[in-house]
């Protein structure tokens, strides 16, 4: 192997992610807590969120001094709708100067605040009223990304406004896993991405009313679709519909402002285009298609990793590094904008796979900036074990550089931590860190011979 060191430029971020109703606790107003407690499977074990990571109740400025001690330099967080505007109109100010103080210790500690305005959860009052299928959601959420830039404008100048639409869309209308449990609706998979797309824009275009100089994008949730044997036309023809509809839907219509559904309503959208200042990558895994009888419902397309490669639980796919470089091409190919690693990490309660996982898409993400694309940040998910949405607390979903004791709420800091307090630190990778932290990717990730 080679020894070398690579560099990163010195106005790249270093981060980490996190979510409102996954870290902050007690959160009883919005969707998830309601489908929480109706038990029945819908959560593993049956499992509340509960305190989550105690977040609300003041263990934010704790975490915030573990950022520090990571040697990051930005943090990606999300704010909670049904906090602060509870009832339609009504606006929850106490909320508002909670998130304003962890943003301020955020600053204080050299930390710059990327914040979600939508990370998968809903104020009860929008979901009975048909949640992100009526119509006027557009409007009710662009009230509501007004009022929050409006209020935390001077702590905050770079904004997402939608998490992962089409996961929260394929969740929630097709799979039933997340609220309102609805399944096999593909149309209305098509029109929930389509309203929050609209409420993007509009979000977009609240904020840049009262900070011009914003930047504003959304996080784009990306899996690597591959024909499980290439050859084949079949499985070619599915990965192709799966992409079209996972992530070539979405990242098309932001482009040229056409909603080109597979089924339903066609629509012209100019509302939708030149409304990112930056588009967001979350990556995690890359999905085999093959077609089988047995998956008739979804289109006969069946998926998941390749046997004999490493994979997370369950259906969670292939841990494919490269996948995040080909992501990366395919957005600077077709937007021309800066791109930020709004998520990438891996489900590992030893830590086994973590340490590589950081280390490979780093290395891939190093080969995208030698190639003048603008991937200005990197912001690692997640900085804490937090509540996995449908996974709850199993602990085979455990993403954090520190591990959390839900019952106690103590944290301690995993070996991956102290890696990526190296890479951030220093802004390199280099042979020497590989060899201590995951030497069986010496040869991968530096090939050749040494000097």
């Amino acid at each position: 192997m080679a020894e070398a060191t690579l560099h990163f430029p010195p106005d790249f971020l270093w981060g980490t992610a996190t979510s409102a109703h996954q870290v902050e606790g007690d959160n009883q107003n919005n969707d998830w807590w309601v489908w929480e407690g109706k038990g029945e499977g819908r959560v593993f074990s049956d499992q509340r969120s509960g305190d989550a990571c105690g977040w609300w109740a003041g263990r934010a400025e704790e975490d915030v001094e573990r950022m520090a001690a990571l040697q990051t330099n930005a943090h990606r967080l999300s704010v909670e709708w049904s906090r602060i505007e509870p009832k339609p109109g009504e606006w929850d100010h106490h909320a508002l100067d909670r998130y304003r103080t962890i943003l301020k210790v955020m600053r204080q500690a050299g930390i710059k605040p990327m914040v979600t305005l939508h990370h998968f959860t809903n104020p009860i009052w929008v979901a009975e009223r048909g949640g992100w299928q009526h119509p006027d959601s557009v409007s009710w959420f662009q009230n509501y990304a007004r009022k929050v830039a409006a209020d935390l404008l001077d702590l905050c100048d770079t904004w997402c406004t939608i998490n992962e639409p089409n996961v929260y869309a394929a969740q929630g209308y097709f799979n039933g896993r997340w609220p309102p449990g609805v399944q096999d609706d593909v149309n209305g998979y098509f029109q929930v991405v389509c309203h929050l797309l609209q409420a993007h824009a509009a979000a977009y275009e609240a904020i840049h009313d009262l900070q011009p100089d914003a930047r504003v994008g959304l996080a784009k949730h990306m899996i690597a679709w591959h024909p499980r044997h290439p050859s084949n036309p079949l499985d070619r023809t599915l990965a192709n519909l799966l992409d079209r509809a996972f992530n070539r839907l979405t990242l098309d219509a932001l482009q040229t402002g056409a909603w080109r559904p597979l089924r339903g309503r066609k629509a012209e959208l100019p509302r939708l285009k030149n409304t990112l200042d930056w588009i967001g990558l979350n990556y995690y895994a890359r999905q085999d298609v093959g077609f089988s009888l047995r998956a008739l419902s979804a289109f006969g397309a069946a998926y998941g990793s390749r046997p004999g490669q490493p994979s997370g639980p369950d259906g969670w796919g292939e841990l494919y590094a490269e996948g995040i470089f080909e992501m990366l091409r395919r957005l600077h190919k077709q937007f021309r904008l800066p791109i930020a690693i709004t998520e990438t990490g891996v489900p590992d309660q030893d830590d086994s796979a973590r340490p590589g996982w950081i280390l490979e898409t780093l290395r891939w993400t190093w080969k995208a900036v030698t190639a003048s694309w603008p991937v200005m940040g990197y912001y690692f998910w997640s900085l804490v074990d937090n509540f996995e949405w449908a996974e709850g607390y199993d602990p085979r979903y455990r993403f954090g550089l520190y591990g959390v004791d839900f019952r106690s709420q103590v944290r301690v800091p995993r070996r991956s931590s102290e890696l990526y307090a190296r890479i951030a630190g220093s802004r390199t990778i280099s042979s020497e860190m590989v060899a201590e932290f995951a030497p069986a990717l010496l040869e991968k990730l530096f090939p050749g011979e040494g000097p």
